[in-house]
């Protein structure tokens, strides 16, 4: 939808609110299925649009807010979800979309940072939240009658706002430290919105997007494109593989975002392998490192209908990507480098590899650098951490990479690369191998401190079921690709991986961990 332009005490702006992609498509496609629960329409483009005017209606009225006012979302995914989420919008206010995983206390601490007017809550998180919130009056259970009496509000028109203006606090995941808060704008949104309709794929009337993952997160980001498109929501009452493979068969064109150790246990499944997949859309995947072997595992089951994507909450799902025919020609012609690559640069995104804020030479390693109108006006509240962010123009992401063939490889947080004996190694190689090993599951790779060499590097690995861990066997299968001084000096078996909810390892606790024992 075009923006259109005003004038107002701040001057001449474009006004760009999300809020009006919802509007534009209510116009467009009123009759049109907005809300889907599995398989039960819920409401129309008309009704998710009148729904919204009243809810924010309702968020003036009930509970103060007011334009630049911060919201807070701490729900699970339900139907009503992105109805809260565009309903702050329509009033004006920035949206705080928290991850339901987090322990409530957590929330209450994001919510003081953030200094947020109320925080929306579904009624299974509600107990935990107003026991821990000093000021309970914050926090509003949303529960059935709530809802109800929320969509009777008397409604209120769609708010303005300009490009400057917030849309969305993203909180980081904290894996190397305390979450900071990124200030996505809806010039930000819209940007991220265009790449997805301009270089991942066709989205209409006809096309769906299924919520499996957190909508606090990527799913919830993934929309924009699709509401602004007037395209179905699904929201599904069970997230267990036959229940999507259900919804796959039922609905045609349906799209939807998995981390991947959700694809990889997807692809594997046998309902869904039975699953009539040549009518779905496009699995995206990403929100933590892909390898080249659960890709191709993925591939043999879903055909070339997977698009792999790397972004930030500082850029929101829009860095660079590797699309679906690429990666299936990749993968058929046995092309590993490509295969676990992250793809070339979005539409309206500039991305350079830089050491000491100087670009390096393709196939070099540096930092990841990202200039484009995706990325964060800064984070909430901390000037000196924005400014190293966003020295000299562009955004350092901390992600160490280089160019291969035009494509970017990462190799690993900077935080995370092991310097053992004076020399650099990147984890994620290590893991890429080691997935290669038919005994090994899942993997995170770590450094720890070390008397002679600095650092060793040590290997956490989830065995596959009755499989039990033979070092000797790793060590060996290592040297069979890979140079004597990578190779992990340590291998330790655990049940399982910790990790957040994006589904990232969290290297960061099992350092803190094991460091605890030695």
């Amino acid at each position: 939808m075009a923006a259109r332009v005003f004038r107002s005490e701040r001057g001449l702006e474009e006004v760009v609110n999300l809020a009006q992609t919802l509007r534009a498509s209510a116009l467009a496609v009123p009759s049109r299925p907005a809300i889907i629960v599995d398989d039960v329409v819920d409401c129309s483009y008309s009704q998710f649009a009148d729904r919204v005017a009243a809810r924010a209606g309702d968020l003036v009225s009930h509970s103060g807010v007011q334009p630049g006012d911060r919201v807070g979302l701490f729900m699970t995914n339900r139907p009503d979800y992105l109805e809260a989420l565009y309903a702050i919008w329509w009033a004006g206010a920035v949206a705080v979309p928290l991850n339901s995983m987090m322990h409530p206390r957590e929330a209450i601490a994001l919510l003081d940072d953030c200094k947020a007017r109320v925080c929306l809550v579904s009624p299974d998180l509600a107990e935990g939240m107003l026991s821990e919130a000093p000021n309970p009056s914050v926090i509003r259970v949303i529960d059935q009658k709530e809802l109800l009496d929320a969509r009777k509000a008397e409604t209120i028109g769609c708010s303005t706002a300009t490009t400057s203006d917030d849309a969305w606090i993203f909180y980081t995941s904290g894996t190397t430290g305390k979450p900071k808060g990124a200030q996505l704008t809806h010039s930000n949104l819209f940007a991220m919105a265009v790449a997805y309709l301009a270089d991942t794929e066709w989205v209409d009337d006809r096309s769906g997007l299924l919520h499996i993952a957190l909508q606090s997160h990527a799913s919830g980001l993934f929309a924009l494109p699709f509401v602004a498109r007037g395209a179905a929501q699904v929201v599904p009452t069970s997230t267990d593989p036959t229940a999507i493979a259900q919804l796959l068969t039922v609905h045609d064109r349906l799209s939807f975002f998995a981390p991947p150790l959700l694809m990889r246990r997807l692809a594997v499944s046998p309902q869904i392998q039975a699953a009539p997949l040549e009518r779905m859309g496009t699995l995206l995947v990403g929100a933590a490192p892909v390898y080249a072997e659960d890709l191709r595992l993925a591939l043999g089951t879903f055909g070339p209908r997977i698009w792999n994507g790397y972004g930030q909450g500082e850029t929101p799902c829009t860095i660079t990507a590797m699309g679906q025919r690429q990666m299936a020609a990749a993968a058929a012609a046995g092309d590993d480098v490509l295969l676990s690559s992250v793809g070339v640069p979005r539409v309206g995104i500039e991305v350079k590899i830089m050491q000491d804020d100087v670009e390096v030479s393709d196939g070099d390693v540096g930092e990841v650098c990202v200039r484009g109108e995706t990325v964060m006006r800064g984070y909430l509240d901390r000037p000196e951490e924005t400014a190293e962010s966003l020295r000299g123009g562009w955004l350092h992401t901390g992600d160490l990479g280089r160019w291969e063939r035009g494509h970017l490889q990462l190799l690993d947080r900077s935080k995370d690369m092991v310097i053992s004996g004076g020399s650099n190694i990147y984890p994620r190689e290590i893991e890429d191998l080691l997935l290669q090993e038919p005994t090994v599951a899942e993997v995170a790779v770590i450094g720890l401190p070390d008397p002679e060499w600095g650092e060793r590097v040590v290997a956490i690995i989830v065995t596959e079921p009755g499989c039990s861990l033979d070092a000797e066997r790793l060590d060996a299968f290592c040297l069979e690709s890979m140079a004597r001084y990578k190779r992990p000096k340590e291998y330790l078996q655990v049940d399982s991986l910790p990790r957040n909810g994006a589904g990232k390892v969290l290297k960061r606790e099992l350092r803190e961990q094991l460091q605890a024992k030695e």
